[in-house]
């Protein structure tokens, strides 16, 4: 027999539904430890491709989740940003942004775009979830036992450094998870779980503001016409990744 080759199928659907789907599946992976980036990449074979500001600009509705999520801490900060404990959180906090920040720059700059193969989205994966479970699996008796809550958590600056690297690592390999990523180097580096999922979060905020408004102000420096074009899909997707993204990570630090 002749063998058969698989190709994804691919239905006409209409552009609301697709951007609804694209938006629930960006609210429940950008905070989870699984990427983002990588299941839309993944997803848009099947579905039908989106331009890649599209990709990056509804990662924002995110971050509402977040500030919604984390109000009282937001507001802490905020009203005791005078004190010396929480200025060098935000400077940490800020150190990490400008790295990402200056890395993704320098990335643009050589000509870095989105992959559109598979293959590597699915390795970085696989390795992800691999080193999870391999990490959970090491120290899940020691992170029971010495796990406790802080006020302000204690950052280092290495910390600090790593999760900058971090991000540009999952921004490289988009199957690698930003959020996860930057989870799983703090976990290795002693912060305790809260902690790092907390800063990781916290420093997603700037980050994805910063990568949206970037590409967003791009593609209309390229294209205004068809950018202004698919605004409502925009809206919509953005929209609809915030309300999945505020019930994921209620569910995560549940």
């Amino acid at each position: 027999c002749a063998r058969q080759v698989f190709t994804p199928y691919s239905a006409p659907m209409p552009d609301w539904l697709q951007v609804i789907l694209l938006g629930v599946i960006e609210g429940i992976t950008e905070f989870l430890p699984i990427s983002s980036t990588g299941h839309l990449l993944l997803v848009e074979k099947w579905i039908g491709e989106r331009p890649e500001h599209f990709t990056i600009f509804i990662q924002s509705g995110a971050v509402l989740a977040v500030l919604a999520v984390f109000r009282e801490r937001v507001v802490e900060l905020m009203e005791k940003w005078r004190e010396m404990e929480t200025q060098d959180y935000l400077k940490k906090l800020g150190f990490s942004f400008v790295l990402t920040g200056c890395g993704g720059m320098a990335l643009k700059k050589i000509g870095w775009e989105l992959p559109n193969e598979s293959t590597p989205i699915a390795w970085a994966l696989l390795i992800g979830g691999a080193l999870f479970v391999a990490f959970e699996l090491h120290h899940r008796k020691k992170t029971k036992k010495t796990e406790t809550k802080k006020t302000i958590p204690g950052i280092t600056w290495t910390i600090a450094i790593a999760f900058g690297v971090a991000q540009l690592i999952a921004m490289v390999f988009p199957g690698a998870s930003r959020s996860g990523t930057t989870i799983l180097i703090g976990l290795i580096l002693g912060m305790h779980r809260r902690e790092a999922v907390e800063f990781s979060f916290l420093l997603g905020v700037p980050t994805l503001l910063a990568a949206g408004g970037y590409e967003l102000a791009s593609a209309l420096k390229e294209d205004p016409t068809a950018v202004q074009a698919e605004g409502q899909m925009l809206l919509l997707g953005t929209l609809v990744s915030a309300v999945t993204a505020f019930l994921a990570v209620k569910w995560l630090l549940g």
